[in-house]
């Protein structure tokens, strides 16, 4: 299918999203990793977009979204938020891998009602563990801004503990696919789960940490057997 790429202004910035789908059908919204951008989804949407209308946004510093002086998990939510509102998105099933994943947490707990359904890629929320050194900035272009890396870094060397504390407030139903073979702790993938109320966690074992794009098709079962049910 046809994947349309769109920009919108949101608060002040200039965000780049990408379309697939009928505007009439039931929204998705996707949010990628850090460090990838909007078009990693671009498979994903094809194929879901033959029934839902797939909007996958370019979170800020990343592509060709807005380059800006603060990043936070907490200012990519209100991001989606402003996102959400513009397109007036009054419910919608939300997709988040990695990054996104943790600001798809933090957008459900914060603002459950606005939640059809809830899919989040081989993450959870950021927690204590050993510090993660910032590496050093590369010399060679990239198509993300380096902020982002130590912003993030040092949340995740930093997390609050209302991330997990609020995890019961995520009251719609929930899928988590953990990749099996990847640098994320599987078995906080199972602790996430316990906590939601409605949730359901499916292992694609071997896959690693980018699950839709080492194994597309197990990703896309899951993800439509969970949202046909």
């Amino acid at each position: 299918m046809e994947i349309r790429a769109n920009q919108i202004d949101l608060n002040g910035l200039t965000f780049q999203y990408r379309e697939c789908g009928e505007s009439s059908a039931p929204p998705i919204v996707a949010l990628h990793a850090m460090g990838k951008s909007a078009d990693s989804w671009d498979e994903a949407a094809a194929i879901l977009g033959k029934k839902y209308r797939v909007l996958a946004l370019e979170q800020r510093g990343h592509g060709m979204s807005a380059r800006t002086t603060n990043y936070s998990f907490e200012l990519m939510c209100d991001d989606l938020l402003h996102f959400a509102n513009k397109l007036k998105l009054e419910r919608f099933t939300l997709i988040g891998h990695s990054m996104g994943g943790t600001v798809s947490y933090l957008f459900s707990e914060a603002f459950s009602s606005r939640i059809e359904r809830l899919i989040v890629e081989d993450t959870p929320p950021p927690f204590p563990d050993k510090p993660i050194e910032i590496p050093s900035s590369p010399v060679a272009p990239l198509p993300f801004d380096w902020q982002v890396v130590t912003a993030m870094i040092k949340q995740l060397n930093e997390p609050n503990p209302d991330w997990w504390q609020n995890l019961p407030n995520i009251n719609m139903p929930t899928l988590i696919i953990g990749g099996g073979s990847s640098h994320i702790p599987q078995n906080k993938l199972l602790e996430v789960s316990k906590l939601i109320p409605n949730c359901e966690l499916v292992t694609i074992g071997d896959a690693g940490h980018f699950v839709h794009e080492t194994h597309l098709p197990e990703f896309l079962a899951a993800v439509e057997r969970f949202l046909d049910s």
